[in-house]
Formats: C-alpha cells, sequence, structure tokens
C-alpha cells in the first residue's frame, strides 16, 4: 500500500493583529477597535468557505498575533501560579514565564472570541495554521502555550489529534522551496530583535522568555504614559521628546523619568547578563534546538547560520546601546553642555575676552559630542534594512516571494529574482473622541494569497474592505522560466 499522499496547500497570509494589546488591570488603556476584529473574522469566514485551488488553506500568521508583551493583566481569584511574579510583574503585570503566558492566552480568547472561533472553524473544515514568532508572541515558545493553542481551536468537528496535525509553530521563518519564505522580520530591527531566535530567553532568569529593548519601553514607559503612542517615534528627536515631556508638567515628568530610570536599571541588567552563566546557558540552549531545528527541517546549519548572520544586534545587548536607544547619552551632553553655557554667561564678567573663546569652545564641543553619540542610536524605523535582506535570503532560500510584517505598513517591491511583500496589519485603536475621526489611525487590514500554478507563481495582496471583502490591490506573478516577477499594481474598483 502506498503512503497517503500529502495535501497540496494555497497559502493565506497576513501578521500583527496584537490580540489582547488593551487589557490592562492597573489601569485605563486605549480599546482595541471593535470593527478590526468583526473584519477579521469575517475574513476567516470568507476564505473558509472559499474552495482553494490546492487541496486546502494553510493559513500563516507571520508574527505579533497575540500581543502578550502589551497586555498587563494579574492572576484573578482561581488562577493558579507556579512562578512567583516579580516585584515588576506585581506592578506591571505577569510577565514572560510559562504559567503566566497561559494566563495571558486565556485572558486574550476571551476577548476577543469571535477572532477564536472563526479560527477554530478554519481548522476544522480541513484546514491547516502555521503561526510564526513575532517580538509581541516570542512566548508561543513554551510548549504549554502551544498546548494551549491547540485545545483552543478544537471545535466538535476536528478532533484534538487532527488539530494538532493541522496547526504547528515555527520559532523563526516559513519556507516552500521556490515559491515563498516567510518571516516576521523583528530580527533586522535592533530594537526589537531576540540575540538567540531559538532559546528567546532572558539570561537574568531562563524561566521567563526575553522581552525587547522595544517591547521594554512600551510595557513599562508607553502604556504607562498618557498621551504617548506606539507610533511616530521614528520622526521625533531629543528635544522633541524634552518638550512633551515638559507638557506632562512637574508631576507627570517626575514620573516618566522614574519610569525610564527602571527601564534602563532593568535593561542595563540582562545586559551584563550574557556575559554570566545564565546568559551561557541560553546560548547552549539556542545551539541545541538550534541543530534539532537543522535535523527536523533537512536544512544545511551552514546555510542556517548564513540567515542568522543577516540579523542585526540587538541594541539592548549591551549598557552602552541601552544608553543610546533612548537617548540618555544625548540628554547627558544636551544638560552638561546646557550647564556649561549657563555658568559661562554667569562669569563672563571675570573671564573678560575669554567668555567669548569658551563659548565657542563649548558649542564646538556640544556639536561633536552630539554628532558622535547621535551616530550610535541606528534608524527607529527598519523597513529599508527588511527589504536589503529580503533580497539575501532570497538567494539563501530560494523563493518568489520573501514576506514579512512588523512594520504595519504593507508594501511590495521587486527584488532581483523576487518580489519583498510587507503584510501590514490588523492592529487598530478605538479613535480618540477627541480627535479628527479622517485622522484617525487605520489598520491597513491587508492579507496575502499565494499559489503555485503550473508554470508561474502568484501572489495577491489584498485589503479587506468591512461589507464588501477582499479587494485587490496587487498581483505579483513570477514565471518559473523568467527571472524578472510582474506586478501588477492597479487596484480593483
Amino acid at each position: 500500500m502506498s503512503p497517503a499522499r500529502e495535501p497540496t496547500e494555497s497559502l493565506l497570509v497576513f501578521s500583527d493583529v496584537h490580540l489582547g494589546s488593551d487589557l490592562n488591570d492597573s489601569g485605563p488603556s486605549v480599546p482595541r477597535s471593535v470593527s478590526i476584529d468583526r473584519d477579521l473574522a469575517a475574513m476567516l469566514a470568507h476564505y473558509r468557505g472559499v474552495a482553494p485551488p490546492a487541496d486546502r488553506w494553510r493559513l500563516v500568521i507571520a508574527g505579533d498575533f497575540v500581543d502578550f508583551v502589551g497586555m498587563s493583566i494579574d492572576a484573578a481569584d482561581g488562577d493558579e501560579l507556579t512562578t512567583e511574579p516579580t516585584p515588576a510583574e506585581r506592578a506591571f503585570g505577569l510577565g514572560g514565564a510559562e504559567d503566566h503566558v497561559r494566563l495571558k492566552l486565556r485572558r486574550a480568547a476571551a476577548r476577543h472570541p469571535d477572532v477564536f472561533a472563526e479560527l477554530a472553524a478554519f481548522v476544522s473544515a480541513g484546514n491547516a495554521v502555521t503561526f510564526i514568532s513575532g517580538n509581541h508572541d516570542l512566548e508561543m515558545y513554551w510548549c504549554a502555550v502551544q498546548d494551549d493553542f491547540h485545545a483552543l481551536l478544537t471545535s466538535g468537528e476536528a478532533t484534538k489529534e487532527e488539530v494538532a496535525a493541522r496547526v504547528d509553530f515555527e520559532p523563526w521563518f516559513f519556507h516552500r522551496a521556490g515559491l515563498v519564505y516567510i518571516e516576521h522580520g523583528h530580527q533586522f530591527d535592533p530594537f526589537c530583535a531576540t540575540p538567540f531566535v531559538f532559546a528567546p530567553l532572558s539570561p537574568t532568569d531562563p524561566r521567563r522568555v526575553l522581552q525587547s529593548l522595544s517591547d521594554t519601553l512600551l510595557r513599562y514607559i508607553v502604556r504607562r504614559t498618557p498621551g504617548m503612542k506606539e507610533y511616530g517615534h521614528e520622526n521625533r528627536g531629543l528635544m522633541s521628546y524634552i518638550s512633551w515631556g515638559l507638557g506632562l508638567g512637574a508631576r507627570g515628568t517626575a514620573r516618566l523619568f522614574k519610569r525610564f530610570y527602571d527601564a534602563v536599571v532593568m535593561l542595563r541588567g540582562i545586559a551584563r547578563a550574557y556575559d554570566g552563566p545564565d546568559g551561557a546557558r541560553v546560548r547552549e540552549e539556542h545551539e541545541r534546538r538550534f541543530a534539532a531545528h537543522a535535523r527536523r527541517k533537512g536544512l544545511e546549519e551552514s546555510r542556517l547560520r548564513d540567515a542568522l548572520a543577516l540579523h542585526v544586534p540587538p541594541l539592548g545587548r549591551t549598557p552602552r546601546g541601552v544608553l543610546a536607544s533612548v537617548m540618555l547619552d544625548r540628554l547627558s551632553v544636551f544638560v552638561v553642555m546646557l550647564v556649561a553655557l549657563v555658568a559661562l554667561v554667569s562669569m563672563r564678567s571675570e573671564l573678560g575676552g575669554w567668555a567669548i573663546h569658551a563659548t565657542i569652545a563649548v558649542l564646538l564641543a556640544w556639536t561633536f559630542l552630539h554628532v558622535r553619540v547621535s551616530r550610535g542610536r541606528p534608524d527607529v524605523d527598519p523597513a529599508s534594512l527588511m527589504c536589503a535582506r529580503a533580497g539575501d535570503l532570497a538567494k539563501l532560500f530560494p523563493a518568489s516571494f520573501v514576506v514579512m510584517g512588523h512594520t504595519h505598513v504593507p508594501t511590495t517591491k521587486p527584488l532581483d529574482g523576487a518580489v519583498y511583500i510587507n503584510l501590514g496589519s490588523w492592529a487598530e485603536e478605538e479613535p480618540d473622541p477627541n480627535e479628527d475621526h479622517a485622522k484617525a489611525y487605520r489598520a491597513a487590514r491587508t492579507h496575502l494569497v499565494v499559489h503555485a500554478k503550473d508554470d508561474r507563481h502568484e501572489a495577491h495582496l489584498y485589503a479587506w474592505k468591512s461589507g464588501e471583502g477582499p479587494h485587490a490591490l496587487n498581483a505579483l506573478i513570477r514565471p518559473l522560466r523568467d527571472e524578472a516577477p510582474s506586478l501588477d499594481t492597479r487596484a480593483a474598483s
């Protein structure tokens, strides 16, 4: 008897949903948009009812499906924890320990029942799902959390075994040889990258998943400071933050400073710990899982290491990087030089003619130091580097399409023999009633459909329109006999 044929698959891909991002037991937070969940559930239902060109659909969620970092919840009555919360977790919500994350997942599922119900129905219809880890859901690393996902997606029409066979988890990337390479993209963002993708654990406590520098600032500062947004920081400079902070008033400024101080102290401790015994154990666990992953996927270790070498070093890996990331080095230069100038002004009568020379010297030193420390802080927006690295990845893992998320901005760009696609996002807050609704941020609601058809590969980028369905944005066709992809960027009417 011949072995059963593996089903062929058409791919449905999206990323950056951030379920649970507005769960906050310690204070008010901006609620997640009601319409975005409704649209996401409708989109899943739509494709559940549409027959794919292949045997079945495989949904690939390219990271940040559940916002384990952003949510701030406490254990409720009846919740059992085996990992005692740290003082910071008591103040800011449960962290990245396995049992903490299991509670977070249950709370997110209860907060977004329609999305999880449609996802379960999608699997029950015979389709498959792959979750790729992003920087906000690295906590899917834990086996018990993966088991809980399986349980949430089990319904009366699909057995536990069937769900386990159709739903899997990728710690780094998804690849279909020749067709598509998909990863979240945070490893090309120095603010969000993790040093060890196969063991994203904290060197200060390997029982907990490591929070990236950006996610630490989000958890401890951004979502604790009224009026501070998660986005738009790529356009802010030091003076912008100083003037904005002063606008909070004396008490607000003091609180903001305290949050920054606590976050920086914690991040510096983590950076130092990488050189200690716990850091060595995390590195060893990464290497063990790396080798096991290569064997399981049938990949050469050298090719995987070449891909790892494309990742950027995390900015929080060193104490110097921590200070540069939040511009404390630039702030220190600003304060010291401002004090020096004030002192010169107060002493100008004693210095006489030397006051002018001293002032020029201070200004020149200020300019030199400002330029020098500014170079230590990389670009906040990783989009251009992600696109550049996509070309390298297409050579290491041959594919017509290299797909990422993370930036929340949908993009398509031809590469040498491939196409780079960014998926946009499904993360959206309810608009502020005091703001102009026409200017309120609206998520792209984009998704990608990928097929292999005879002599060509096709990728179709759609935006979901409420009450209408998928709205065509780009048709990306790559003939297998031609190195140049064809891009049809005409939007459907």
